[in-house]
């Protein structure tokens, strides 16, 4: 098993350069069945982006990448199932859904099941679709999804402002006849970059000032070149390194306005951050103050991705922090790891209460979802003595090159083959 070996106590320092955002890229990968020749630009090399490239070659397309850029030609689409061990591979595989029924008239995929931070139904992306026309039908543990006619635009508003379910129908839309009109939409930065993706190629869409999204169909999109927004969260993760260990670390390629509702929580706890055009510099006090309340709410509020990160900080805050996860059911599985280093956690629900110590140490953990892996390497960083973090599969499904970058900021850290 992979996993790495960190000596805490050093401060960070130094900068790094964001990669693209891999919320972004997924979406943006399912958006190229639409067109016949895309590329895409800043794409990272994460486990995740690799099995979105599997299932477009599944379906019959030729995916080149060089760098960090991929170039998908979908001219000859010979397929239109997904099988289980594809949609596996990759949490998000449903956004998948709404560009093959809008290339192929139908689709079939396998359900959707749990993950590591719980159940994410699919209601909201199904009941939409039929909306639309699309007739769902559940197999044995697939979805056959069949368009009799030919899709077809609606209002639809959605409960609760879901980011995938927001993807599937903007996808299914942009070729569907008339006009489709979503309300309460997910908002955040990796929306409007797949719009804008999708407006390059011809799509005809409309976002208005309180976010509600309006998509007249055309006949047919075409290939563009795009570059991929960097990855906010990824940016979050590198400040709160800097944040835990007391450091001072300059970011660059990055969109500072994607992070004002991160500045603020760190600034509390007593972080001095600038920013000037694609750069961020955060400076961080010898230890943080604590975080009165962080809730997790749906963009422009405070990212539930980022919430992992922030609880590594708060263990060594002078104080107490209190969280509200008020987005995924199981979002605090890191805290027992993070217990296992000496921090001072107790869980309720979605309510998460930490007392700061004055130190933490090392320790053997095991990664127990992306973001709550890349709080226990955080954790680790800050941590006297050495720590051995197993299982950072899941960390590579969202961040790349995490160890070079980390230990370019001065960090000693190895990747290393722990026994089973």
């Amino acid at each position: 098993m992979t996993g790495y070996t960190v000596e805490g106590g050093r401060k960070l320092s130094g900068d790094v350069t964001v990669h693209g955002a891999k919320n972004a890229v997924l979406p943006i990968l399912a958006a190229t069945l639409l067109a016949d020749h895309s590329t895409l630009l800043n794409c990272p090399s994460l486990t995740d982006v690799n099995a979105a490239c599997n299932i477009l070659e599944h379906l019959g397309c030729s995916v080149v990448r060089e760098d960090n850029s991929i170039t998908v030609s979908a001219e000859s689409l010979a397929d239109c199932i997904v099988p289980e061990h594809l949609m596996r591979e990759m949490r998000s595989s449903v956004v998948f859904l709404g560009a093959i029924i809008a290339r192929c008239g139908k689709a079939r995929v396998s359900m959707p099941g749990g993950c590591e931070l719980g159940p994410r139904p699919i209601d909201l992306h199904l009941s939409a679709l039929e909306k639309m026309g699309v007739v769902v039908e559940e197999e044995h543990g697939y979805l056959n999804c069949t368009v009799p006619d030919r899709l077809r635009g609606a209002t639809i508003s959605l409960t609760f402002p879901s980011v995938g379910a927001t993807e599937n129908i903007m996808l299914a839309a942009c070729t569907a006849e008339g006009e489709t009109v979503i309300h309460n939409p997910a908002r955040e930065p990796e929306i409007i970059d797949l719009a804008n993706f999708l407006q390059k190629a011809g799509a005809n869409i409309r976002i208005v000032e309180n976010g509600t999204i309006y998509i007249r169909g055309v006949k047919a999109l075409r290939g563009v070149e795009h570059r991929v927004i960097p990855d906010r969260i990824a940016a979050a993760t590198y400040l709160c390194a800097a944040a835990v260990t007391g450091g001072d670390v300059l970011l660059r390629e990055v969109v500072p306005a994607h992070l004002f509702s991160i500045f603020p929580v760190l600034e509390e706890a007593g972080c001095s951050i600038s920013h000037v055009g694609g750069a961020v510099r955060l400076f961080a006090p010898k230890r943080p103050a604590p975080f009165r309340c962080i809730r997790t709410m749906p963009y422009p509020g405070f990212p539930t991705d980022a919430q992992s990160p922030v609880m590594a900080v708060s263990c060594l805050a002078k104080g107490t922090s209190l969280f509200v996860e008020n987005i995924f059911e199981n979002r605090y599985k890191q805290a027992g790891e993070l217990m296992r280093m000496g921090a001072r956690i107790k869980v309720e629900g979605k309510v998460a209460v930490v007392e700061g110590v004055a130190k933490l140490h090392g320790a053997s953990v095991v990664c127990t979802d992306l973001r709550g892996g890349a709080s226990l390497c955080l954790a680790a960083l800050a941590a006297e003595g050495k720590s051995e973090i197993t299982d950072i599969r899941h960390i590579e499904r969202g961040y790349q090159d995490f160890d070079k970058n980390l230990i370019s900021l001065g960090a000693i850290m190895e990747k290393t083959e722990f026994p089973l």
